[in-house]
């Protein structure tokens, strides 16, 4: 059974934006720092990588108040598969940012403005406060790479499906998609 375009949404950090490269770079570029990918084994990334705390929050600092100019890139296939699910639905995006207005600008670069008109963004200030919006949204299906509130999203009636990353791999037992081609291949 495919899911309706219409039902479902996204979280934006590391499910559309691709917010780890950005880290990465951000450390090696800013502050010389090396980190891998499979370095990042928490959501947290304080309580996994050995780095100051104060640079880890300048970092997402920096991606939070001007993602364009950080060089945020959108995941693999995101802009391609969510310019397909525009053709249904309006696209629908829960995030934790505590200021739509850099991620919103963020969303119009990479989507452009045809597919930016059905753009539906709600921004939360926090992970466990998105289930009162995405019920608002009438949606029946969000797609979180932060295990927890897929959890507690679950627990409150929404269709949680985690967006695989080296964080949540094996913490969970919730469906999953790997990347948006997994995503395309459940609404499509």
């Amino acid at each position: 059974m495919k899911i309706n375009p219409r039902f479902i949404g996204f979280d934006i950090d590391c499910v559309v934006a691709d917010t780890m490269e950005a880290f990465i770079r951000l450390a090696d570029k800013d502050y010389g720092l090396t980190v891998t990918p499979e370095q990042i084994t928490r959501f947290r990334v304080e309580k996994c990588l050995n780095i100051d705390p104060d640079i880890i929050e300048k970092i997402f600092l920096k991606l939070l108040v001007d993602p364009k100019k950080s060089g945020l890139k959108p995941m693999s296939y995101a802009v391609d598969i969510l310019t397909e699910l525009a053709d249904y639905s309006c696209l629908y995006f829960v995030t934790a940012r505590p200021d739509p207005k850099p991620i919103d600008t963020w969303l119009y670069s990479v989507l452009g403005p045809e597919v930016y008109k059905k753009v539906r963004l709600a921004a939360t200030g926090e992970h466990d406060g998105k289930s009162e919006y995405i019920h608002e949204m009438g949606l029946k299906y969000f797609v979180d790479d932060r295990v927890a509130t897929c959890l507690q999203l679950a627990e409150e009636g929404v269709n949680s499906i985690v967006f695989q990353q080296p964080w949540n791999e094996g913490r969970h037992d919730l469906p999953f998609v790997n990347n948006w081609l997994d995503i395309r291949e459940l609404c499509l």
